[in-house]
Parts: structure tokens; C-alpha cells; sequence
């Protein structure tokens, strides 16, 4: 699958359907004067600006290296996610502040047919779309994608929410406020979440040990003898990834046979995981601080 193709794809397809709820969800919320329905409208519309955000991240991640950027501007993706977190965290905490005011205030919301038909679309339509950006995350593995897929599905569980509660609202007089602060704790744990991941990739991560083993075993042929492989480091910039490990081999090897071997692990990495590798030789009986 194309990467940047299914990015555009699924920004686009996010941007419309948000946008038609958008305006649907609006029109129930003044109707109903519902601040959880109009809350949750405002979330459908923050949808359509994470999918901008998801387009303008996959276009500048796409760009080739340049000199400035060596090893080219995939991060944008994790920096794109990181926006999308901190738009989810304005719009929480500002439903969670109406919804207090409205419980301080004792408002009481009243539903009806049209409430109940708006929120049960939206909830079928923001489900489809979370699992089609999940479709395209695990084909592609885009974060900036995945934190729009959540961003669905957070919208998708907090309309549910809303029509859980309106089927109780002749009961309960607070449970429009108490729906507007639910929805807005879902939208920080959301926000965790996305900028969690993000972050993290920023920040650098270890190789995986399947990662490890896999690459352990894919080399052993390169060298007959003891071979042992460690110091593992890895440098992901979403486009292409970079591995540095250390190898120990035969202190009688000359320079020339040490540097064969290592291209030869390097070649086997690139053919076999499309990573590129730099490899460290160091002599069997040498102690390294990592060891």
C-alpha cells in the first residue's frame, strides 16, 4: 500500500464525513440546548481538523532528505500526532468546564426523537472511520494515522455515551453534565495516549528483542566462527531506520577480513529488513562496558 497515497486518502474521507456530523450533531445540540451533544459536535468537528493536520504531516514527512535533513522528515508524522494531542486537550478541558458550570447551576436538558436518531449516526459512522484509519495505520505504520484512528474512536464511545444518558434523562436531571465531564475525561486519557506514543518515538526507542534475534539469526551466516553480536542502538525516522551494533570476532582477523564481514552483515540487514546498518567490530576478547 501506498503510504502517502492512503495518508491523503484517509484525511480526506475524515474530513468530510467530520464535517457533515459536525454540522448535524450542532443543529441537534441548539435544537435540544444540550451542552453534552453540542460538546460531542464540537469533538466531531476537532476530528476534521486532526485529519488536516494528518494530510499536512504526510505531505511534509514525504518530502525526500535534503542536506539540512540527511536522514529526511518522516518525524513529522510523530510531530503532527503531537498536535493532534494538544488540540484534543483544549477541547476537554473546556467541555469539562461548561459541564461543571451547568451541574453548579442545576440545568436540566431535554431529549427527544431527534437526539436519539443524530447520535446513534454518528456513532456507526465514527466507528467505520476508526477502523478504516486503523486499516491504514497497520498497513503503513503512520502514528500521525493511528492518533486520528483513536480520535474516532473517542468520539465514537463518547456519543455513545450521550445516548446511554439520554435514555435516562427523565431520571436524572444532572446527566447532561455529568455526560459533558465523562466525555471530557475520555478526551484527556486520549490525549495521554496519543502524545504518549509519540513522544516516545521522538525521544528514541531500543530495538525490540524480536528485532534483535531476528537479526541475530539472519547474520550468523556472514561468519563462521564465534560471532557475537551486542550494543544495539536504533534511530527510527519513520522513512527509513538506522542500526549501530557492536560485533566480536577473531582477534587474529586482519582490518580487511573485520571490514568484509561487517559490509556483508550491513548488506544482509538492508536486503532482508530494509534497516540500515553500521556495524562496530571489536576483537573476541575485548570486555566493553555494555557487556
Amino acid at each position: 500500500m501506498d503510504k502517502i497515497k492512503a495518508g491523503y486518502t484517509e484525511g480526506v474521507v475524515s474530513i468530510i464525513a467530520n464535517a457533515l456530523l459536525f454540522v448535524l450533531k450542532l443543529w441537534a445540540g441548539i435544537v435540544t440546548g444540550s451542552i453534552a451533544i453540542t460538546a460531542d459536535a464540537w469533538h466531531t468537528l476537532s476530528d476534521s481538523i486532526s485529519s488536516i493536520v494528518v494530510v499536512i504531516g504526510v505531505k511534509l514527512s514525504s518530502k525526500k532528505p535534503d542536506k539540512e535533513h540527511p536522514f529526511g522528515h518522516g518525524r513529522w508524522e510523530q510531530i503532527a500526532a503531537l498536535f493532534i494531542a494538544f488540540i484534543l486537550a483544549i477541547i476537554a478541558y473546556d467541555f469539562m468546564k461548561d459541564s461543571v458550570i451547568q451541574f453548579r447551576q442545576k440545568e436540566a436538558t431535554v431529549f427527544g426523537t431527534l437526539a436519539i436518531v443524530v447520535i446513534t449516526i454518528s456513532i456507526v459512522v465514527k466507528e467505520a472511520l476508526a477502523q478504516y484509519a486503523f486499516y491504514i495505520w497497520r498497513k503503513t505504520d503512520n502514528v500521525s494515522i493511528k492518533a486520528d484512528g483513536w480520535h474516532h474512536r473517542t468520539d465514537a464511545l463518547s456519543s455513545l455515551v450521550v445516548l446511554l444518558g439520554i435514555l435516562f434523562a427523565k431520571q436524572f436531571w444532572w446527566i447532561d453534565s455529568i455526560l459533558g465531564m465523562i466525555i471530557s475525561l475520555m478526551l484527556f486519557y486520549a490525549t495521554y495516549e496519543v502524545a504518549k506514543e509519540a513522544i516516545s518515538k521522538l525521544l528514541g526507542e531500543k530495538p525490540s528483542q524480536d528485532l534483535i534475534n531476528k537479526i541475530t539469526k539472519a547474520v550468523k551466516p556472514a561468519y563462521k566462527g564465534n560471532l557475537q553480536l551486542h550494543h544495539f542502538h536504533i534511530h527510527n525516522y519513520v522513512a527509513h531506520q538506522e542500526l549501530t551494533f557492536h560485533i566480536k570476532l577473531d582477534n587474529t582477523l586482519s582490518i580487511e577480513a573485520g571490514h568484509n564481514i561487517a559490509t556483508d552483515i550491513e548488506n544482509i540487514i538492508f536486503d532482508q529488513f530494509g534497516i540500515i546498518a553500521t556495524v562496530h567490530v571489536e576483537p573476541l576478547d575485548f570486555i566493553h562496558c555494555s557487556d
